[in-house]
């Protein structure tokens, strides 16, 4: 398995994102909107590392303000309401608008918080960002990275992009040696689902948190 710091990077860069109504700043949306994709995740690199230098033992010991940073350096570069719905799978379709924006919420609630404190040991120079091949012009892209873990192993780790109506680029998935965000959680929450119901679930995540995230992972895990 991957060790927490390569994980917790990951869904720091591509999926840790603040709740759908808070994505919606103008200056941010600007500022966004003047990157590549590329850009994007260099530039959150650098925001991580400057954010975490020096102020370790005050986060440590403090994770609300550890999940402000979290919310401050990735809140505008991630779709959550498109990720949401792939996640949710064909259950989306079932769900109401009301049910969705409280997964939403509370599926990025309980993900912050699980993986947060794995951020801690990040440093500068710990994501290389790999040359990009792709096409901007089309609307989707993916950015590919390398983590370098504590023992000096390099993990890959793809960011998947999409392109918005104003032309803004916004990370949806995050892909660590080929296993996919999305997919891994999507089989997850259909599982979950299936046996409690979409409320319930919503419900357990909003009350639960990591807890119920970490529950649902091990049942998935122990099915034969």
């Amino acid at each position: 398995m991957l060790r927490n710091l390569a994980f917790a990077t990951a869904i720091a860069i591509g999926i840790a994102a603040a709740p759908v109504f808070a994505q919606d700043a103008p200056a941010a949306a600007s500022a966004q909107a003047l990157q590549t994709p590329v850009q994007v995740v260099q530039s959150i690199a650098d925001q991580l590392a400057t954010a975490i230098e020096g102020h370790r033992d005050e986060l440590k010991h403090n994770q609300e303000k550890l999940i402000s940073v979290i919310d401050e350096v990735f809140l505008p570069h991630f779709d959550l309401d498109y990720a949401s719905i792939l996640v949710l799978g064909q259950h989306a379709r079932e769900a109401t608008p009301a049910q969705r924006e409280r997964f939403a919420k509370a599926f990025y609630n309980s993900i912050t918080h699980r993986y947060a404190e794995g951020l801690l040991n990040y440093t500068r120079g710990r994501v290389k960002v790999l040359p990009f091949n792709g096409d901007l012009n089309d609307k989707r892209t993916v950015v590919r990275t390398q983590v370098v873990l504590d023992d000096g192993k390099l993990v890959s780790i793809d960011y998947a992009f999409r392109k918005g109506r104003s032309g803004d680029w916004k990370a949806y998935d995050v892909i660590i040696e080929g296993i996919s965000y999305v997919t891994n959680y999507r089989n997850q929450v259909d599982a979950e689902i299936r046996k409690v119901g979409i409320e319930q679930l919503i419900t357990n995540l909003e009350t639960q948190g990591e807890k119920a995230l970490a529950t649902m992972a091990k049942d998935n895990k122990d099915k034969p």
